[in-house]
């Protein structure tokens, strides 16, 4: 039986974008006094995923670095059991960079934060409010307690663009829908993509789509501080620090607007038109959200809609594009998800899906190219920063000089097999969907790597002839700072707030 999700030990982030409370800011502090932070913790307004109405208008949100768990008092042997890429942190190894595309202009030297010991975060605050609100709400988080405990190492002040990105694109509208009912049957195949995903792929401590549990600390149910934890789903005597909680990863992207706009204008020789066709190639989508191929197309089944997509934008598969001449293989909507399921599209009826397990009726030689998408879905929580800018003021030649982009915000209960699988695989990969020489068209890094020196093509199938190919794409998206951070349920915050006792 599954168990009944206690929405109050859930901090609100998982269920909500906070979409409502426009402003906001993530506060990036070290700990210079751990019992001084162990005091705040023990006392700060943690939102949780409750449902209250009207909607609450303030919010808060806490998450712990590795460093920040060991300096607040976590025993060694505890933090040891969560999961390496966590422990070893965004930056902690050349070759996760190298994986993640952290190199050139990108690479971890370079960034104002989180690139070395003295740059990394031990503590995220997140704060959300309404319009006009934020900087009352930012003073009364800070108790008495806050100057003691905390050094301020940056604030990242974020900008409300009414759900546009700073290219200009509408943002946020691909989400998977968390199967907070638990209804889907674990483990199991999905023959066809569905947005319907396990919620063990985003909180700790249920099942994930294999029917396993990710990894997190498990405690003796003996011990006197554990027992406010909750008992653990496979072992009930042990008790659960990671159940309700998750990973959350935090990445400031800075966009150069300018340069995207130019570089579309060079290559289009001035024409409006022209300039916003291939910048919609390479996202994937026109610039109002709609995506380049046809809505509920023929791979959808209309009963079940409902339970496969959450808004109207997000309904479609890429069935009826498999020669990518609507929306091109390497475009970035296609890349972070490439809508497929454990079969080749058009598997219907046990002998169809006998066939096509034993690779007979494929479509295209695409169809076994890409790991299967439910098993790599990332939830998103991010905003823009910087002031809008936009295509006229870009290309006018005067440009403010102002530094602008997204902090990319994902939660995911598997850093190594979601976030890192997405980034490493399927947007800096120059050879996904079986492309050459290409990495995403967006945040592609160009950099040259071991057998394959061009990075920046990208080219648009055409349904005669030859692809059209560019080549020499600039780097439109520059990583200036990132991390790993874990975002413990309210029982495990409190757990951790009282270490010193």
């Amino acid at each position: 039986m599954s168990a009944i999700i206690d929405y109050s030990d859930v901090q609100g982030v998982v269920r909500y974008g906070y979409g409502q409370l426009p402003a906001a800011c993530f506060l990036l502090l070290q700990i210079k006094n751990p019992a001084a932070a162990r005091s705040w913790l023990r006392t700060a307004p943690v939102t949780n995923a409750t449902a209250v109405a009207p909607p609450p208008q303030y919010a808060m949100q806490v998450a712990f670095s590795s460093e920040g768990l060991d300096v607040i008092g976590l025993p060694r042997q505890i933090l040891e059991k969560f999961s390496p890429e966590f422990i070893s942190g965004m930056a902690g190894e050349e070759s996760r960079s190298r994986r993640l595309g952290d190199a050139g202009a990108n690479a971890p030297a370079q960034w104002h934060w989180g690139g070395g010991p003295e740059k990394m975060p031990h503590l995220l605050v997140m704060l959300y409010a309404q319009a006009g609100a934020l900087e009352h709400w930012q003073k009364a988080v800070q108790n008495d307690f806050w100057h003691d405990a905390f050094t301020l190492l940056r604030c990242l002040p974020t900008e409300n663009l009414s759900d546009t990105e700073p290219f200009g694109f509408k943002d946020g509208i691909s989400q998977p829908q968390l199967d907070w009912e638990q209804m889907k049957q674990l483990p199991g195949d999905q023959v066809e993509y569905s947005n319907l995903a396990a919620l063990g792929e985003f909180l700790l401590g249920y099942p994930n789509e294999y029917g396993k549990y990710s990894d997190r600390p498990l405690l003796p149910s003996g011990d006197d501080r554990s027992a406010g934890l909750l008992p653990a789903a496979e072992d009930s005597d042990q008790r659960d620090l990671g159940r309700n909680g998750s990973y959350l990863v935090l990445r400031q992207l800075e966009q150069d607007v300018a340069g995207f706009w130019s570089f579309l204008d060079r290559q289009t020789g001035g024409n409006i038109a022209d300039q916003t066709k291939l910048a919609e190639a390479m996202v994937g989508r026109r610039m109002n959200g709609e995506p380049l191929v046809p809505l509920l197309d023929r791979g959808l089944t209309r009963s079940d809609q409902a339970a496969k997509y959450d808004t109207t934008l997000n309904a479609f598969t890429y069935e009826s594009d498999s020669d990518g001449t609507r929306c091109p293989f390497g475009a970035h909507i296609r890349r972070v998800n490439p809508r497929n399921g454990d079969l080749p599209y058009g598997t219907q009826g046990w002998f169809q899906r006998l066939m096509r397990t034993l690779g007979f009726h494929r479509k295209s030689f695409r169809d076994d190219l890409i790991s299967s998408t439910r098993f790599h879905r990332l939830l998103r929580r991010g905003r823009a920063y910087g002031s809008a800018l936009s295509r006229a003021q870009a290309l006018s030649g005067s440009v403010d000089g102002q530094e602008r982009g997204i902090y990319f915000v994902c939660v995911n209960a598997n850093i190594a097999r979601q976030f890192e699988f997405v980034q490493n695989a399927w947007v800096m990969a120059t050879k996904f969907d079986g492309l050459s020489g290409e990495s995403d068209a967006i945040v592609g890094n160009r950099q040259p790597i071991p057998g394959c020196p061009v990075t920046g093509a990208f080219s648009i199938p055409q349904q005669a002839g030859l692809p059209r190919r560019m080549h020499d794409l600039p780097q439109f998206v520059t990583v200036r700072g990132g991390g790993y951070f874990f975002l413990p349920s309210i029982r495990a915050l409190w757990y951790i707030a009282t270490l010193g006792d």
